[in-house]
């Protein structure tokens, strides 16, 4: 990942390239970029929301707002909004300000990984590899082989946003191509297409468990595998690929314009400076040793976790969502970038002594203050919105609605994808949502004649399309922050318009399959799954 802090070249500097403007998007796009950059700063887009989400919640509690509780344990229950402008609350929040941030999901992700990475980074490991790349594959499989790395990548948790994102806009900037291009394509992979998959990933048996209790209210005796959608899925992560490829080189990309490095932090990944450079032997020498050392890890980590008895398997011995395997992915980031790093470094001698390792950790964390900002205020509003109560009554209000939208057919399961992008704007927690939505829309489809593993399919497309263009993402600070090393001014409205063309692509053709494969074609979406639910 390039370094935020790194000093940028000025037009009084010998050499430096002459001042230009700056690069913006051109057309629809570049109106929807003015916009969303007219908005205020996200900190205080953040702070400013957090004041709405309190006076809301206290004008719905005055009104009375509700919603009947779903779950059959609470079957009578009324869910209203909690009035966060009482005394009460207020000072329940002050005494939880604290635990809200440092809680914040990604942040400790963030960094934690960050210090394996900027160790590879910092020997000049990734940029050789990025310069080994760009000599040794096709120039017109780049976009499609980003992206597809970055669907894959769902299979291991958020690695795709730490890893995938920053490493594809450092890849476009070596190759002379425009780095937000290469971000978002990576973006739309790994946000936009989080529902696909050619694996299965650590969400499968998380949503199989909410759906099957959702199915189990008619049903009983009704089970959902956590392989319930793998043939859809699979199937879907193609399509993801080719349609986010098509999107970042025919619109994207020409939009765009050409990048100069002068309009960034990232002086170092010019073309002039990498691609025209030819890999020196030695840095050849020590690539090979550091990606041996990645595959010994590789298979040093394949060894652990083979054998039953395996400590990386849950307690019924198997890989379930809880198994500690996908609870240690960030450890295994920081090993799989810290040891390749560390041993090239030493190698090309970037590395001769425990100091120089740790200014490199310290260099790339200490370029994280705006982002650590950032999460500060956004910590505090996904904390009192989730308190609040007003999210989980408009999901509730809104699946309601669905069910008078169609009585069945591909128009029912249009307006259940749509349902689900909207909510998902506000919820942008994918298992948060489908625990308040299964209970009520998994048994009105089942008592419509559908199977809950075709629902959920259609509910994982609506939570994946609309990720890419909501500020609610939990990641979205974090891919901010590296736009704004490739371009200073890039703002919220940068990301918008970069990704709104992904969203918009990616809902009509995703639906559209979605309802070649069930309507059409009449496919299993996954091993032993039906498409049709006939009440016994």
């Amino acid at each position: 990942m390039p370094d935020a802090l790194s000093p940028s070249h000025s037009a009084d500097t010998p050499g430096a390239a002459k001042p230009h403007a700056k690069t913006r998007l051109r057309g629809a796009l570049g109106l929807v970029e003015w916009l969303g950059n007219a908005l205020p700063h996200p900190v205080t887009l953040f702070a400013l929301m957090t004041v709405t989400v309190i006076t809301l919640s206290s004008i719905s509690a005055w009104f009375g707002v509700s919603a009947a509780d779903p779950r059959p344990a609470n079957a009578g229950d009324v869910m209203t909004v909690t009035n966060l402008l009482t005394g009460t609350e207020l000072v329940r929040w002050a005494s939880t300000v604290t635990m809200n941030f440092t809680s914040y999901a990604p942040l400790g992700t963030v960094l934690v990984a960050l210090l394996g990475i900027s160790i590879a980074e910092h020997s000049g490991l990734l940029s050789t590899a990025l310069r080994a790349l760009v000599v040794a594959a096709p120039r017109r499989c780049i976009t499609m082989a980003i992206v597809f790395a970055a669907v894959i990548s769902n299979v291991a948790s958020d690695l795709g946003y730490v890893v995938v994102l920053p490493l594809a806009a450092m890849l476009f900037a070596t190759m002379g191509r425009h780095p937000l291009a290469g971000l978002s394509a990576a973006f739309a992979g790994v946000s936009g297409g989080y529902g696909a998959n050619l694996l299965l990933s650590t969400s499968d048996p998380l949503l199989g468990g909410i759906t099957q209790g959702a199915a189990q209210l008619l049903a009983p005796e009704y089970s959902v595998s956590a392989v319930a959608n793998w043939y859809f899925m699979a199937a879907s992560s193609l399509l993801v690929t080719l349609a986010a490829t098509w999107v970042t080189e025919r619109i994207i990309e020409p939009r765009l314009g050409t990048w100069h490095p002068q309009d960034g932090d990232a002086q170092a990944l010019s073309p002039d400076a990498h691609t025209h450079r030819p890999i020196a032997p030695a840095e050849r020498r020590a690539l090979w040793a550091a990606l041996g050392c990645m595959l010994a890890c590789g298979v040093a980590l394949f060894s652990m976790a083979w054998p039953d008895s395996s400590p990386l398997r849950d307690a019924a011995g198997e890989y379930g969502s809880r198994a500690p395997l996908f609870g240690s992915v960030v450890a295994f980031i920081v090993i799989f970038f810290a040891l390749p790093g560390l041993l090239y470094g030493v190698m090309t001698g970037a590395y001769r002594n425990d100091r120089d390792v740790i200014a490199a950790m310290s260099k790339t964390l200490g370029s994280l203050g705006q982002y650590l900002v950032l999460v500060f205020f956004a910590s505090q509003f996904v904390a009192l919105f989730g308190r609040s109560g007003l999210g989980t009554i408009l999901a509730i209000k809104g699946a309601g609605w669905l069910s008078g939208v169609a009585d069945n057919g591909p128009l029912l399961f249009i307006g259940l994808i749509v349902l689900c992008a909207t909510v998902n704007l506000m919820i942008s927690s994918g298992m948060a949502q489908w625990a308040l939505m299964a209970p009520i829309i998994v048994p009105m489809m089942m008592l419509l004649g559908y199977a809950p593993e075709v629902v959920q399919a259609a509910y994982r497309i609506g939570d994946s399309v609309s990720n890419i263009v909501t500020p609610m993402l939990s990641y979205f600070a974090l891919i901010l922050a590296v736009a704004t090393r490739y371009q200073r001014d890039a703002g919220v409205g940068t990301l918008l318009a970069l990704m709104l063309p992904y969203a918009i692509v990616f809902t009509i053709a995703w639906t559209a399959f979605f309802c070649l494969w069930v309507f059409g074609l009449e496919l299993p979406v996954g091993p032993n799954a039906q498409l049709r639910y006939t009440a016994h």
